[in-house]
């Protein structure tokens, strides 16, 4: 009879990142999967396009705001129906165990395994855990942390440190296609910017209100979000995507250096690619501020150049590229000597273990 395992997590894509990463290895292992999450939100888009074997179940969900708003009197409603949706989807799965990435949907998802009795696992990526894997966590078995400090901000009996989880393809990507891919040659570095999965304004006005100083230096990928792309700046040096599929760890694998938000996910898939990089956080008036966390732990430990969105003038912007240029080798050699996450089959392992032993 086949083991079975629940997964959860949504509302965005670091929310679905990890658990895209695993699912191949329970898939080809031969474990029953079954996905819960939103029927509008991106989990569902890219869990049925990567998986369109696995079952994709859906539950109601609340949003969990801090703020005020009439929303607010309507969402209890919605996270107790989505209890009982997913209280439902459980006993009639069965799963060894659920692993939950956090967001907004996978609250209701831990609230009814919890009262099943069904063991919980939790991985919180960022510096600080977000809201609803805060509510998660008095109901968790075990919490995954990916920065060491996080760990010791939990109960000690259920945190555990063991970094971020990393796709396997982010170390398989091919340098000489991705120049081919773009129509780059090697006369100048690759400058590869990311905004994240719906962009970032600022960073792409960055890009392009200053593109022909910056092709004076580097030739440039930039992953700009939906909607974002301007036809007319495209030019030799220059090639901008709204955003890339299985393209991308090509395109990492050709990059010199990389500007990106400061999401935990794709700062680790840095740091292991050992790529040096400028990161610009989400201000605090725009998030939480776990980026601005992400990114202070990142250049507290020497892996990343800092710049602030609020001091992001292009003078800023080009004095911290230079920067990363000239000890690209300094920057190299302090990721070289870390190695803070594990593969795809490591976190497989890690969990099966877990399982036998319980």
């Amino acid at each position: 009879m086949k083991k079975k395992i629940v997964f959860t997590g949504g509302g965005s894509a670091g929310h679905v990142s990890v658990n895209a990463a695993i699912i191949p290895e329970f898939i080809e292992n031969s474990w029953d999967v079954t996905y819960i999450g939103s029927e509008q939100g991106i989990e569902k888009s890219i869990i049925e396009k990567e998986f369109p074997q696995i079952s994709y179940r859906t539950v109601a969900v609340g949003k969990l705001r801090r703020y005020l708003s009439l929303q607010n009197l309507k969402d209890p409603f919605k996270v107790i129906k989505g209890i009982f949706d997913a209280r439902r989807i459980l006993k009639e799965v069965r799963p060894e165990f659920i692993f939950s990435k956090g967001g907004f949907v996978s609250v209701p998802v831990v609230l009814a395994g919890k009262m099943l009795k069904i063991p919980i696992l939790i991985h919180e990526s960022d510096y600080t855990p977000g809201l609803a894997n805060k509510i998660a966590m008095p109901f968790a078995s075990k919490i995954f942390t990916t920065f060491q400090e996080t760990a010791a901000n939990l109960p000690e009996q259920k945190a555990m440190y063991i970094g971020a989880v990393l796709r396997d393809g982010i170390f398989k990507g091919n340098a000489a296609k991705g120049k081919i891919f773009c129509g780059f040659d090697s006369s100048r570095p690759v400058l590869l910017v990311m905004g994240g999965s719906l962009g970032a304004v600022k960073i792409n006005n960055l890009i392009t209100e200053n593109l022909d100083e910056l092709l004076n230096s580097y030739q440039i990928i930039h992953i700009c979000g939906k909607g974002n792309v301007k036809e007319h700046l495209k030019r030799k040096g220059y090639c901008p995507f709204e955003f890339v599929h299985e393209e991308l760890f090509d395109l990492l694998a050709a990059s010199d250096v990389i500007v990106s938000r400061a999401g935990s996910n794709s700062i680790f898939e840095f740091l292991g690619l050992q790529k040096p990089m400028l990161l610009i956080p989400l201000s605090a008036q725009a998030s939480r501020g776990d980026q601005i966390l992400n990114a202070a732990s990142f250049e507290k430990q020497g892996f990343a150049k800092v710049l602030q969105e609020e001091n992001a003038t292009y003078q800023n912007f080009e004095a911290a590229l230079h920067t990363l240029q000239e000890k690209t080798a300094l920057y190299k050699d302090k990721m070289k000597k870390e190695r803070p996450f594990k593969t795809a089959h490591e976190m497989y392992e890690l969990l099966n273990g877990m399982m036998k032993n319980r």
